[in-house]
């Protein structure tokens, strides 16, 4: 789990990401996550200010990035980029001219996307941010709905989002009990066994002594409700995580929940850093904690897990 970031300086940030991740050995590790955008940086104010660092699919430097480590480490490497459209899906008559882009500053001229790589260096797959952050609107296309990807064993099959895809779609309006809880429900529909997120979620501002951002970690639960709760209504509505051992039925499915999260600050916002991976089980009645960084922790985690 790496998050790292200086925003607009790709090849400093690539490099640094080649650094922390030399203490990988090849065959040692399954699926490596990077978060979103994180080699060109997030907050991008419009169209303008991130045209320079969109990047075309498989060819650009994040691309290459994630075809040279997967192939190095032998394993499958997800990483978040700016996603330059082409052909049809470029706008229409537009020249890159620093007045047009002025004029407009919601020109939709790239996706805030991810892509997977597998372990022969080979392009895997490829997804598109549904659920647009308000910082996403000035220049991004959303996406058309989630993915999921059938992976060899341990990994299996593989549900994914980005960041706010986690939260319901603009137009909806969302209860505890009744949601919507899109991204859950979608990846209980694939039968997922393991669930991957890649965010730039910002500090929650929140006990600001605490190493952990644990009202983040707390959100991220409650919204994929489904995953864990009982059913009966009696589940935890705080979505409090534990990270006791079960001692209740171990009847349901198991997902793994993987969330790669930024940390640092970035044009005076803060991310939470926090990255965290869970065991939810339907029907326990509340998700398991299974670890997580802390709040300013920057550097590459490695979780093994038995499944």
């Amino acid at each position: 789990m790496i998050s790292l970031l200086k925003i607009g300086q790709v090849q400093v940030n690539l490099a640094r990401a080649k650094e922390l991740c030399r203490q990988l050995k090849p065959r040692s590790i399954d699926l490596v996550c990077f978060p979103e955008m994180i080699m060109s940086g997030y907050n991008f104010e419009n169209a303008q200010a991130i045209f320079p660092h969109l990047e075309y699919p498989k060819t650009g430097p994040t691309s290459r990035f994630c075809a040279e480590l997967a192939s190095q480490l032998k394993c499958y490497v997800f990483a978040g980029y700016p996603e330059r459209l082409l052909g049809d899906e470029a706008p229409k008559d537009f020249t890159e001219s620093r007045e047009e882009l002025e004029t407009d500053s919601r020109t939709a001229v790239g996706a805030n996307s991810t892509v997977l790589y597998g372990p022969g260096g080979e392009w895997v797959g490829h997804y598109r941010k549904t659920n647009l952050f308000v910082t996403d609107k000035s220049w991004a296309k959303p996406g058309t709905g989630f993915a999921t990807f059938d992976l060899p064993s341990p990994l299996r099959t593989l549900s994914f989002g980005i960041c706010n895809d986690l939260n319901v779609a603009e137009s909806d309006t969302w209860t505890l009990e009744e949601g919507p809880y899109e991204i859950a429900n979608y990846a209980l529909t694939q039968n997922a066994d393991i669930l991957v997120l890649l965010n730039a979620w910002l500090d929650s501002s929140k006990e600001e002594s605490e190493d952990t951002d644990w009202h983040t970690l707390n959100y991220w639960a409650a919204r994929l409700r489904p995953l864990w709760a009982n059913g009966n209504g009696n589940a935890n509505s705080a979505a409090e995580v534990t990270q006791e051992e079960d001692t209740e039925s171990m009847n349901g499915k198991e997902m793994i929940v993987v969330v790669c999260n930024r940390t640092g600050e970035e044009k005076g916002k803060i991310f939470a850093g926090s990255s965290a991976i869970y065991s939810m089980r339907q029907g326990l009645g509340r998700p398991k904690l299974l670890d997580m960084m802390g709040r300013k922790e920057e550097g590459v985690r490695v979780w093994n897990l038995f499944v």
